[in-house]
C-alpha cells in the first residue's frame, strides 16, 4: 500500500511538468504568430528602427563595429569550415586514389550542409544572443512596460522589426559566407596540396548546381527567421533581473542551435528527398 501511494506524487509531478511544457509551447507559438503577423505593420510604421537594426545586425555597434560585427564572425567561421572540408576531403579521397574529386566535395557539401549550418550557428551566437540580451535588459528594467504605457505596441516595435532586420541582413551575410567557404576550399586544395587548378575547377563547376545555391539562400533565410523568433521570445519574456537575462540568453542559444540543425534536416528532406537529387557524372 505504501508503494502505491508513493507513486501518486511522482505521477502528479510528471503530469504537471507535461502540462507546463504544453502551456509553454502554446505561448511560444502564439508569440511567433503575433511577431510574424505584425511584420507588414512594423515595416510600414517603424522604418527608421528597422533600418537601424539592419545596420546594427550586419556591422555591429560600439567596439564590435571595429571588426565588422557579424560579417567578420560569420565569414571567418565559414572560411575555416570550407578549409576543413578541403583538408579532410583531399586526404580521404586520396586514400582511394580519387583526390581529383575534392572540387566535387566543395561544391556539394559547402552549399547543402556546411555553409548553412555554420552560418546559422554564427547567427545564433551573434545576432540572436545580442537580441536576447537587449530585450531581456529592457524587460527587467521595465522599458517594455513603459512602451506599452505610452500606447506603443511592443511586439511589432521590438520583435517584428528585429525579425525583418535578420531576414534582410542574412542575404549579404550569407553571400559572403558562401564565397568564403568556396575560396577556402580552393585555396587549401590548390595552394596547400598542390592539385591542378584546372582539375579542381572542372569538378567544382560540374557539380555546382545554381538551383542548389538558391535553395541554400532560402534555407539561410528560414534559419534567420527561426533564430530571431526564438531569441526575441526568450529576451522578451526574461525575468529575474540580470541573472535572469543571462539564463534567457543561454536557453535561447541552446534552443536556436537545435532549431538550426532541425531546419537544415527538414529543408534538405523537402528539397532533395531521400535520394539527394544527385547524379555522379563528369
Amino acid at each position: 500500500m505504501t508503494v502505491i501511494t508513493g507513486r501518486f506524487p511522482r505521477s502528479r509531478r510528471s503530469m504537471n511538468r507535461l502540462s507546463e511544457s504544453v502551456d509553454d509551447f502554446g505561448k511560444q507559438a502564439h508569440f511567433y504568430w503575433r511577431a510574424m503577423a505584425f511584420i507588414p505593420f512594423a515595416v510600414r510604421k517603424y522604418k527608421k528602427e528597422t533600418i537601424r537594426l539592419i545596420a546594427e545586425i550586419s556591422m555591429g555597434t560600439g567596439a564590435l563595429a571595429l571588426i565588422g560585427g557579424t560579417v567578420v564572425i560569420v565569414g571567418f567561421l565559414t572560411l575555416m569550415a570550407g578549409g576543413t572540408i578541403a583538408v579532410q576531403g583531399y586526404s580521404s579521397l586520396g586514400d582511394i586514389g580519387v583526390e581529383a574529386l575534392t572540387g566535387f566535395l566543395a561544391a556539394f557539401i559547402n552549399v547543402r550542409i556546411a555553409a548553412p549550418v555554420i552560418a546559422g550557428i554564427g547567427l545564433a551566437a551573434t545576432i540572436g544572443a545580442g537580441s536576447t540580451a537587449q530585450l531581456g535588459a529592457m524587460r527587467v528594467s521595465e522599458e517594455i512596460d513603459a512602451l506599452e504605457a505610452m500606447a506603443i505596441s511592443s511586439v511589432p516595435y521590438l520583435v517584428s522589426t528585429r525579425v525583418v532586420a535578420g531576414m534582410v541582413a542574412i542575404i549579404p551575410l550569407y553571400s559572403l559566407a558562401v564565397l568564403a567557404s568556396f575560396g577556402a576550399s580552393r585555396f587549401a586544395t590548390v595552394v596547400i596540396y598542390g592539385q591542378s587548378g584546372g582539375v579542381y575547377d572542372h569538378y567544382f563547376s560540374t557539380f555546382l548546381q545554381p538551383v542548389d545555391i538558391l535553395w541554400s539562400f532560402f534555407q539561410a533565410i528560414a534559419m534567420a527567421v527561426v533564430v530571431m523568433l526564438v531569441h526575441t521570445y526568450y529576451g522578451y519574456n526574461a525575468s529575474g533581473g540580470p541573472a535572469g537575462v543571462g539564463v534567457a540568453v543561454g536557453n535561447a542559444v541552446r534552443t536556436s542551435l537545435i532549431c538550426v540543425v532541425t531546419v537544415t534536416l527538414l529543408i534538405s528532406l523537402a528539397i532533395y528527398g531521400t535520394s539527394g537529387n544527385f547524379n555522379l557524372s563528369g
